[in-house]
């Protein structure tokens, strides 16, 4: 009999002593139950939906599942329409995909399409997009000639197109909605339809509330770099821009960021502004470069 209790001690022992080596057995790791938030897409001048067949393969293998809209509108020379009409256009299609995403959502815009987001952020009051990311755009205008600018106005350069975009004729195209020509800064204020609001560099009824709807934005992420070869100055891409004299000021040191006229500092002072300068990618091919991907967008795809 003492023999056999002796063989019986270990396994009652093991069984007061379970609960306790619970305790102290690390937890499995718990399972994803929730799912990444959807990706809204917006192409820039020029652009279609099929030239992000790349970056929707990327995120499809990175984080699977995930419902991505690359929007498929104002595709090609519909893309030089007013921006205020793209606006219009892009608020009517995004608008469902986020009612049907109480948790948010991602934005990922290119080029021009990065000023067609920034103006949505502005005049959509119950918008929820956790990252606004920012692909090569001119955030703080264009002045620089460009292939694109060469075929659509020939016989001017940039030195002399303010004659053309700021003029109500002129801002009936896009990119003279975003033109900013820094010699002539009195009739970019006065002229400009589209991107001197955003910037709430003019004053305007609805000032305060797109200020607020701005901040309402969860992370900025800027992306941009030496090389795009489109973007003038490239700077523009992290809200840098020229002066008078052409000597590019960064961000911090624009009007637009010291008044905090639109919420750019004060995003800035909550840590939700994230800068992704890249050298070696041009314009044409930010969104198909898998090393830009992994390093500046999908970290970001929550």
């Amino acid at each position: 009999m003492p023999g056999l209790w002796r063989q019986r001690l270990p396994s009652a022992w093991a069984l007061l002593l379970l609960p306790f080596l619970r305790l102290l057995m690390p937890a499995a790791p718990a399972p994803h139950r929730g799912s990444y938030k959807p990706v809204i897409v917006v192409h820039g001048l020029f652009d279609s939906s099929y030239s992000f067949r790349h970056l929707l393969d990327y995120i499809n293998e990175t984080h699977p599942g995930t419902v991505v809209t690359v929007l498929d509108l104002f595709d090609g020379r519909e893309s030089l329409r007013p921006l205020w009409e793209q606006v219009q256009g892009f608020r009517d299609a995004v608008a469902p995909i986020m009612e049907k995403a109480p948790e948010g959502v991602h934005l990922i815009c290119y080029s021009q399409g990065g000023l067609v987001c920034r103006a949505l952020l502005c005049v959509m009051d119950e918008h929820n997009v956790d990252s606004f990311i920012s692909l090569s755009s001119p955030q703080m205008g264009q002045y620089g000639d460009t292939d694109y600018l060469k075929w659509l106005f020939p016989t001017s350069m940039r030195s002399n197109l303010y004659r053309v975009c700021y003029s109500p004729w002129g801002q009936e195209f896009s990119i003279c909605n975003y033109w900013h020509d820094p010699h002539h800064d009195d009739l970019y204020l006065n002229a400009s339809s589209f991107l001197a609001l955003i910037n709430g560099e003019r004053d305007h009824p609805n000032a305060t509330v797109w200020r607020k709807n701005f901040l309402r934005l969860g992370r900025l992420v800027l992306i941009g770099g030496p090389d795009d070869g489109v973007i003038t100055p490239w700077q523009s891409s992290f809200f840098g821009f020229y002066d008078a004299n052409e000597t590019v000021l960064e961000m911090e040191e624009q009007p637009v960021y010291l008044r905090d006229s639109f919420g750019l500092k004060s995003l800035l002072a909550r840590g939700a502004i994230v800068r992704c300068p890249v050298a070696g990618i041009s314009h044409t091919t930010w969104h198909s470069n898998r090393t830009l991907y992994d390093s500046c967008i999908e970290p970001w795809l929550s």
